[in-house]
């Protein structure tokens, strides 16, 4: 096979990923030094296109980052109000009061926002800055130097045919090395798993734990809005089934962000995810928020929930893992960003230290050492066993214990239970078909709850059909030999977007990838119990177009 012939680009320091770790690391650069050469890679077609967060944003990193970003018309504007939990029942629900939760868990002095928009705003201020930002540019293959030190990524390689022979219009994309390639590619990034596995980085470090996060922009009754409310939920309708919750932030012009959270440790192969927030929004909390509105955007997004435990080594020869790619996520705050923001510094100020001193391609050990004994470290540690117990003991056992070991932590710097561990990885977690009855999911009434395939449209996803489908089998027999029979093949139900299908061909079952659909969620390469399906990136500008998630 003739080897591919590309054009190289030197940078100082190459990112990849536009979201807030990746553009806080290159604005971050920028103040330090205004003449390193720093770009940007993201798979987008834009930056923000594919973004998705709650979000509730602590400003603490960005008042860092950026100290007068209230003056630079950031789309930061709706600070919280009001902030209220509840336990769902099917037909109720129980509120805890606020004084149940320890000083760290009050949202009163952050903000709920459009993640997309701030990182569209961020990307703004890096350009300003000098940095150079190509969207549409996925990063497919990593570039080794000669000592075996990570030196660049490829990218923007277009025109394949779906066979994968290079098509009539075929660009074979570039290499931008840089003496510093930061990966911030998101929750389960491929390029960070790959370095992952290559390094060896998550040797002696807990399994990571994921979450599928789904998430409706609703525009409401105007009489019902109330910008800066904040509401989080537990129990209905997952009850035993699985871990998660909801969230309802109520942004400006009208509109309400309304998410759904189920952990990926679920056993039962039955439970559908997307059908369960369906289901939810029929809660007579939610129903009489949201009857009359109208849903304007869906999507879908894998969440890194392992924690302290769970962080990898987040170095490697010639770069490092940022924000999600290292899984820097508190998940009883439900925030990441500012960690994410944190991470992008630290990781900037030690590539700068070490290009000033004439280094490159070594191991940015300055950047580990601040990320676990800065703020991220002192974060993280303090929540490090809510998860571990929720998985334990449950929803009730899980909120008292942990509630409790957070206090404990906040009071005295230690959490009541020392440090628990996450023994198995998601996809170890399903259980098999015959130990579980398949669950019966009322019909969407196309009002307050939709079918997969409308609600998909309104995440304006989009690839080019005739290019290799980027969701790879290892083996293309074991969805039917295997994963049918003994876990009634899940990918039918944990895919968001109905990318996965069983259909009858010739009077057998046959299994159909749509990869069209896709909306990069990540979840099939995470909860795949036979971890047969490998998520690779797309030609670049494919996949989702979020406009504000």
């Amino acid at each position: 096979m003739t080897a591919i012939e590309r054009e190289s680009m030197d940078y100082d320091v190459v990112i990849v990923g536009a979201g807030p770790a990746g553009l806080s690391a290159a604005i971050r650069l920028k103040q330090l030094d205004p003449d390193l050469s720093v770009v940007v890679l993201d798979k987008g077609s834009e930056v923000g296109a594919h973004i998705l967060s709650g979000a509730i944003i602590d400003p603490c990193a960005l008042n860092v980052l950026l100290p007068k970003w209230r003056e630079m018309n950031a789309p930061i504007t709706v600070p919280v109000e009001t902030d209220s939990f509840y336990v769902l029942g099917e037909k109720g629900q129980t509120r805890l009061p606020n004084w149940l939760m320890p000083p760290f868990m009050n949202n009163h002095g952050n903000y709920i926002v459009s993640l997309g928009n701030v990182c569209r705003w961020l990307a703004e201020t890096a350009e300003g800055l000098g940095v150079e930002i190509f969207p549409g540019m996925s990063a497919s293959e990593l570039v080794y130097g000669e000592k075996g030190e990570i030196r660049g990524v490829v990218a923007g390689e277009f025109g394949r045919n779906a066979d994968g022979t290079p098509g009539e219009n075929y660009e074979p994309g570039m290499i931008l090395a840089g003496k510093y390639v930061l990966v911030a590619e998101g929750a389960r990034g491929s390029l960070a798993l790959q370095i992952m596995r290559h390094y060896g980085l998550s040797d002696g470090r807990d399994p990571q734990k994921f979450g599928i996060g789904l998430k409706e922009i609703w525009e409401v009754d105007p009489a019902r809005h109330k910008p800066g409310t904040v509401v989080h939920t537990m129990g209905w309708p997952l009850g035993r089934n699985a871990g998660g919750g909801a969230f309802i932030y109520h942004l400006d012009n009208n509109q309400v962000c309304v998410g759904f959270v189920v952990h990926l440790s679920y056993e039962n192969p039955y439970l559908d995810p997307y059908r369960e927030f369906q289901r939810f929004k029929h809660h007579p909390l939610m129903a009489g928020l949201l009857e009359g509105g109208k849903r304007i955007a869906y999507g879908a997004r894998a969440i890194s929930e392992g924690g302290w435990q769970s962080i990898p080594k987040v170095v490697f020869p010639g770069g490092a893992l940022l924000g999600c790619s290292a899984g820097l996520v508190n998940v009883p705050r439900i925030k990441g960003s500012h960690n994410a923001i944190y991470s992008g510094m630290h990781a900037a100020e030690a590539a700068h230290a070490a290009i000033r001193d004439g280094r490159s391609g070594d191991e940015l050990t300055a950047y580990d050492t601040a990320l676990r004994e800065g703020p991220v470290g002192r974060d993280l540690k303090n929540v490090r066993n809510v998860k571990p117990l929720w998985e334990k003991y449950g929803l009730a056992g899980g909120i008292v214990l942990g509630g409790l070991d957070m206090w404990t932590a906040s009071l005295t710097g230690a959490p009541l239970f020392g440090t628990m561990h996450h023994h198995k990885t998601d996809a170890a977690a399903t259980g098999k078909a015959a130990d579980f009855s398949p669950i019966a999911y009322p019909k969407p009434d196309g009002k307050l709850s939709f079918d997969r395939t409308t609600n998909v449209a309104f995440s304006f996803t989009n690839h080019h059909e005739n290019q290799p489908c980027h969701l790879k089998l290892r083996n293309a027999e074991i969805p039917i030999t295997v994963n049918l029979p003994v876990y009634a093949e899940p990918a039918q139900r944990y895919c968001p977007a109905g990318v996965y299908e069983i259909v009858e061909d010739a009077g057998k079952p046959r299994f159909q990838i749509n990869f069209q659909n896709c909306v990069h969620c990540k979840t099939c390469d995470i909860k795949d119990p036979s971890q047969n399906i490998v998520w690779t990136p797309p030609q670049g500008g494919d996949g989702p177009n979020y406009p504000n998630m």
